[in-house]
């Protein structure tokens, strides 16, 4: 018996997944978490070989899930999964302890993939990512980009702020203080040497972050 626990807050994107799985796996069984409260309560109740977990996450967001798992519980596998291109939280991720990540644009023989190659004990990285990481290493690459320089959560709210959010509801999507959001903001600011929301914005536009 192989036992999954999938954390995705959409209910159709999860129980698509569920059934893609189901499919190619034999004697797979699946616990469904639609947000970080149901997925701690899994994992303190019963053993799992996997967890498969949606990046972006109300309230408490994929990484800092992933960061938690990883202290908890640092030999059980994670494969994140994301509507954001690999480039942009996938290095992130890996670094945070994650087994693999793919995007929810990756073909079905993907995902099944995935999960079977790292129930085998390895980690997934698809072909564009270990390209994007082999550009990412090579010994001509001139510095990184802006964004690369900031935090797991910095780098949330520089999304959440492109994607025209207020100070106010970042503060409510992230459940942080309206304090501490602007004080992400007046980093992510002066580690990108800008100046406003609009050049943030014009960034992240021209960087596919959003």
């Amino acid at each position: 018996m192989v036992r999954i626990i999938i954390t995705e807050d959409h209910t159709i994107v999860r129980k698509g997944l569920i059934q893609i799985l189901k499919e190619e796996i034999p004697n797979l069984e699946i616990g469904e978490a639609a947000n970080s409260i149901e997925l701690n309560q899994l994992l303190h109740n019963e053993k799992w070989d996997m967890v498969i977990s949606d990046i972006s996450m109300p309230g408490r967001s994929g990484i800092d899930n992933l960061k938690q798992i990883k202290e908890l519980y640092p030999t059980l596998p994670v494969l994140m999964l994301s509507m954001h291109p690999e480039e942009q939280y996938a290095i992130r991720s890996l670094k945070g302890g994650a087994s693999g990540y793919i995007t929810k644009e990756s073909a079905p023989d993907e995902l099944v993939l995935a999960v079977k190659t790292i129930l085998s004990g390895r980690k997934y990285i698809s072909a564009k990512l270990a390209e994007h990481l082999a550009n990412h290493l090579s010994p001509n690459e001139k510095g990184g980009l802006p964004h690369e320089s900031l935090s797991d959560r910095e780098f949330d709210v520089l999304r959440l702020i492109s994607s025209g959010k207020t100070v106010s509801e970042i503060a409510v999507d992230l459940s942080l203080s309206v304090t501490t959001i602007s004080t992400y903001r007046s980093r992510i600011l002066e580690k990108m040497h800008m100046r406003t929301n609009a050049e943030l914005t014009h960034y992240a536009v021209s960087q596919g972050i959003v």
